[in-house]
């Protein structure tokens, strides 16, 4: 294939991963919520998954193909840019009501607390119902730093794509890098848990299923973008392709260890023993899931 049919794969492998966070939304049309332990167990499993992903496929290929220095230069860089986005982004009024350092410490209308990765998801909730463009695209912002990395992800793992020394399987009558088809459903998997979390409080507000399962979509939509991005700069300069495993693996397993852990510990903290035992079934069973794509 040529480049830009090239360039199209990958955007509808990204585009696929942001499908599946709308999986999230359809248990609601079933079940009113969640229990606290299925939402610990599936931020667990999402965790799981994605940190095997990041072992298993993004570091392994960085050290097939580069130095450890060069795949610990792409991990450290990983970090800095979500870390440094995260700072930028906590100081943004993304609620109306100030910035998110602010509204960790707001209180419920019955006197509870709020918790910030709750009240995240609530502001997300509010601006998505009442159609505030201003805060839609404040979200947004959020809303990259959360999924852009896994679309980078994506899009890394797509640069072998037409490589004669890259270990392909195929897919629907295309041949594929295996990293590639590895990637695109270990992130298809990890975002259906998304999908849930950012559903919850749609459905506290009476938004109707299928406008969740869009908006569990939308909360995605960085990731083609992001896809797209990173399979090209790649592409041009194979020589960094190490860096750039590093880069998505660094900024994945950081969100896992800042958000994604500590978001189930929260919505477990009433459970006994705070959700832990929840939370490492969950990761186990996210990494036993993947284990086999892994060796496949």
């Amino acid at each position: 294939m040529g480049f830009w049919s090239n360039i199209g794969l990958v955007f509808v492998a990204g585009l696929l991963t942001a499908v599946a966070t709308g999986l999230g939304a359809l248990p609601f049309f079933v079940v009113d919520d969640f229990s606290d332990r299925w939402n610990v167990g599936l931020w667990g499993l999402a965790s799981g998954i994605m940190l095997s992903a990041s072992t298993f496929g993004l570091i392994n290929e960085g050290l097939a193909q580069g130095t450890v220095w060069e795949l610990a230069g792409g991990l450290a860089i990983g970090v800095a840019l979500v870390v440094v986005s995260g700072e930028v982004l906590d100081r943004v009024d993304v609620s109306g009501f100030g910035s998110a350092e602010e509204t960790s410490d707001r209180h419920a209308p019955d006197g509870g607390h709020v918790e910030g990765g709750h009240d995240e998801h609530a502001a997300e909730a509010e601006a998505f119902v009442e159609g505030n463009l201003r805060q839609l695209v404040l979200i947004l912002g959020v809303l990259t730093v959360h999924s852009f990395p896994e679309g980078v992800a994506v899009g890394v793992s797509f640069a072998e794509l037409g490589l004669d020394s890259a270990e392909t399987v195929g897919v629907f009558g295309l041949t594929l890098p295996v990293l590639a088809v590895f990637m695109t459903v270990a992130i298809s998997i990890h975002n259906v848990p998304e999908g849930v979390a950012v559903s919850i409080p749609l459905r506290s507000m009476g938004v109707s299923e299928w406008r969740m399962v869009w908006w569990a979509v939308f909360s995605s939509l960085p990731q083609p973008l992001g896809a797209v991005v990173a399979y090209y700069f790649v592409t041009l300069a194979e020589r960094f392709l190490p860096f750039g495993f590093g880069f998505a693996a660094g900024a994945m397993v950081y969100l896992v260890a800042t958000e994604f852990v500590p978001e189930a510990l929260e919505r477990g903290s009433d459970l006994p023993g705070g959700g832990r035992r929840e939370l490492v079934g969950g990761i186990t069973a996210g990494v036993l899931v993947m284990v086999p794509l892994a060796f496949a």
